[in-house]
């Protein structure tokens, strides 16, 4: 089978993103916030910036609303947002961050930049930085979604599934 260049780029940018994903919620679930997937912290971001309804985080992630429902009711679970009614309109509830929420996003935040730092004392500062730029450059018309992350995390869950799958045997 021929080598391809292309698919093994692909697979070296999907095992950064898996390397610095996988060591935050690992070292968010040390810390206390057991159970949280990349894409809690991006509909948690969303959320902090104003999406507070369903339909309007559904609309901020290109989700439908029934996925952003179940995200809400995930992150409600886990004590990140709290859900109230709206007081100009009962039948709609809105979504705001908790203390716990926003503590989760410091921390996660706080451990990213500590993954970036050790790349860039590995690679060098310069080297990181440009990599930013150039990927940077190729996405720019590509917007991340939800749908992104959600594809990240069924297969973190796959992944889990096999591990615990082998372990058992």
């Amino acid at each position: 089978m021929a080598r391809s260049s292309g698919a093994e780029l692909a697979l070296l940018l999907l095992d950064g993103f898996h390397s610095m994903a996988d060591e935050v919620h690992a070292e968010l679930a040390h810390r206390g916030h057991e159970g949280v997937r990349p894409g809690h912290e991006f509909a948690l971001r969303a959320i902090d910036a104003g999406a507070d309804t369903a339909s309007e985080l559904g609309r901020r992630l290109s989700v439908s609303k029934q996925a952003a429902a179940k995200t809400i009711a995930a992150l409600q679970q886990l004590g990140y947002v709290i859900r109230e009614a709206d007081p100009d309109d009962a039948r709609r509830k809105r979504v705001q961050v908790t203390p716990r929420g926003h503590e989760m996003m410091t921390i996660g935040g706080a451990l990213f930049d500590e993954v970036r730092n050790r790349w860039a004392a590995q690679i060098g500062v310069r080297q990181l930085d440009a990599l930013e730029v150039h990927l940077a450059r190729l996405v720019e018309h590509r917007p991340v979604s939800a749908d992104d992350l959600a594809r990240f995390d069924d297969g973190l869950h796959e992944e889990n599934r096999a591990s615990a799958d082998q372990n058992a045997q």
